[in-house]
C-alpha cells in the first residue's frame, strides 16, 4: 500500500515552513568550522612531535599555545607542557564532536531528514534525537569542555591568578548547574506527574 500523498500547503504555510531551508548555509558554515579544527588539531600534534625530537622553534610556538610560563627559559618539554598539549588535543576533540552533534542532529531536527535507517555508521544518538534530547547531550557535550578547561588550569595553576582560578571554577559550575536544570525540566516535560487517584 501506498503512502498517501502529502497534502498540500497554502502559500503563506509554504512560505513559513520552507523558511528552514535558510538554516542550511549555518550549517555548512559549521562544516567548514569543523575543517578548520581538525588544521588546528594537526598544527599542535605536529608541534608537539617536532618539540619532543628537540625543535627548539615547535617548543616555543607550543609553550605560547598552552599559556605554560616558567621562571626560567625552558629548552626542553616536560610532563606539564606534554600534559598541557594532549589535554589541548582532547579539547579540540570534544569540541568537534559537539560540533558534529550541532551540524547532523541540528540538520535532521530542523531542517530535514537524513534518511540514514539502516547506515552502519549511523550515529546510535540520532534514532531519538529531538530538541530536547539535543539540548540536553550540548549541555553535556559543554560541560565535558568546561571540565577539560579546568584541569588544564589545575595543572598551570601556578602561572595564573586566584580571580582566574576562581572565575572558571564558578563558570563550571553555572554549566553544571545548567545541565541539570535542562536535564530536570525534559525530564518533568517528558514525564508529568500523573494525579493521585481517589478510590
Amino acid at each position: 500500500m501506498t503512502d498517501p500523498k502529502p497534502r498540500r500547503l497554502n502559500p503563506m504555510a509554504t512560505i513559513m515552513f520552507g523558511s528552514r531551508w535558510l538554516q542550511l548555509p549555518l550549517y555548512l558554515g559549521l562544516i567548514v568550522a569543523q575543517g578548520v579544527y581538525v588544521f588546528q588539531f594537526w598544527t599542535e600534534l605536529v608541534h608537539l612531535v617536532e618539540a619532543a625530537f628537540g625543535n627548539q622553534e615547535a617548543l616555543q610556538l607550543l609553550i605560547k599555545s598552552v599559556g605554560y610560563k616558567a621562571d626560567a627559559d625552558v629548552n626542553k618539554l616536560n610532563e606539564t607542557i606534554i600534559m598541557l598539549a594532549v589535554l589541548a588535543l582532547i579539547d579540540v576533540v570534544m569540541i568537534s564532536n559537539l560540533l558534529i552533534m550541532v551540524i547532523v542532529g541540528g540538520y535532521e531536527t530542523f531542517v530535514s531528514r537524513l534518511h540514514l535507517e539502516g547506515h552502519p555508521d549511523q550515529p546510535e544518538w540520532l534514532d531519538h534525537v529531538n530538541a530536547s534530547v539535543l539540548k540536553v547531550k550540548l549541555a553535556t557535550a559543554i560541560i565535558g569542555i568546561s571540565s577539560i578547561h579546568l584541569l588544564k588550569t589545575f595543572i598551570n595553576v601556578q602561572n595564573l591568578e586566584e580571580k582566574t582560578l576562581m572565575w572558571q571554577t564558578a563558570i563550571h559550575l553555572a554549566f553544571l548547574l545548567s545541565a541539570l536544570a535542562i536535564a530536570l525540566t525534559d525530564r518533568l516535560l517528558s514525564h508529568p506527574p500523573q494525579k493521585s487517584e481517589r478510590h
